[in-house]
């Protein structure tokens, strides 16, 4: 009975539900959303969308799950715990794509947080082009919130990567205009001395999120923030306080590595 009791106490916590892959180098992936909504005192529940054997520099093997295995995973995290707010990663097939965007289409009062994962950190792709077309049609226009870094943006535009805050802000207007509700432009990949995010929305100016460029590096940080906005919005947070508190968050964790 009372292993039945604490089942059920736990059911009732909130929890985020993270659909992503696997990192065997624990830097990045699943490891880094647990790890990260575990820090905002919140529970993940999962669907492991693909295995991946990686180090911190060289991806090798990528074994991808078969999409309808993605969605009953999601199907049975849903059912079993309080979600109140979902974050997705790694999907890897367009497949995995329109299986996660059904599911997502029946729990549709559920903030969702993407961080569209198209490479690897050493630059292997991870989506297809025609993957990518399915994402922006069926998936992205579920979710609260969509956050690419400057090439993952110009990949979802169509276009070079942006060369100055101009371009990388009419990028992301296109991707408004085709339906995104909302986005967060990560300027990690920038090289300005300050890394500057920027919150676009429909029929609104764009909210900047700056802090210093620090000088080390960390494998997953692009989780990290997603995760860190997913579980303010998982605690009723709004958007602005979200993303404001995920990166001041990012930049703690990247200053304790320095």
């Amino acid at each position: 009975m009372a292993g039945r009791n604490g089942a059920m106490a736990m059911s009732r916590e909130a929890h985020v539900l993270v659909v992503a892959g696997s990192d065997s180098s624990g830097g990045a992936g699943i490891a880094r959303d647990i790890e990260t909504i575990a820090a905002f005192g919140l529970r993940s529940c999962l669907a492991v969308t693909a295995v991946t054997v990686q180090t911190h520099t060289f991806a090798g093997r990528i074994e991808t799950m078969p999409p309808g295995l993605v969605a009953e995973q999601m199907h049975a995290a849903l059912g079993a715990n309080r979600v109140t707010a979902i974050k997705i990663g790694m999907l890897g097939t367009a497949a995995t794509i329109e299986a996660a965007a059904a599911v997502l289409r029946k729990h549709a009062g559920i903030p969702v947080v993407l961080d569209p994962v198209l490479a690897t950190s050493s630059g292997r792709a991870l989506l297809s082009d025609s993957g990518v077309a399915v994402m922006k049609r069926d998936l992205i226009p579920l979710c609260s919130l969509v956050t690419p870094n400057l090439i993952e943006l110009a990949r979802l535009a169509g276009t070079e990567p942006a060369r100055n805050e101009a371009d990388a802000i009419w990028q992301g207007r296109q991707l408004l205009a085709d339906g995104c509700p909302a986005l967060l432009i990560k300027g990690g990949h920038a090289s300005d001395a300050r890394s500057t995010d920027f919150l676009l929305r429909p029929h609104e100016e764009p909210l900047r999120f700056e802090a210093p460029r620090l000088g080390g590096s960390m494998r997953g940080t692009g989780c990290m923030l997603g995760s860190a906005v997913a579980a303010h919005l998982a605690a009723g947070t709004l958007m602005d306080e979200s993303v404001r508190g995920a990166k001041q968050y990012v930049f703690d964790r990247l200053c304790r590595a320095t």
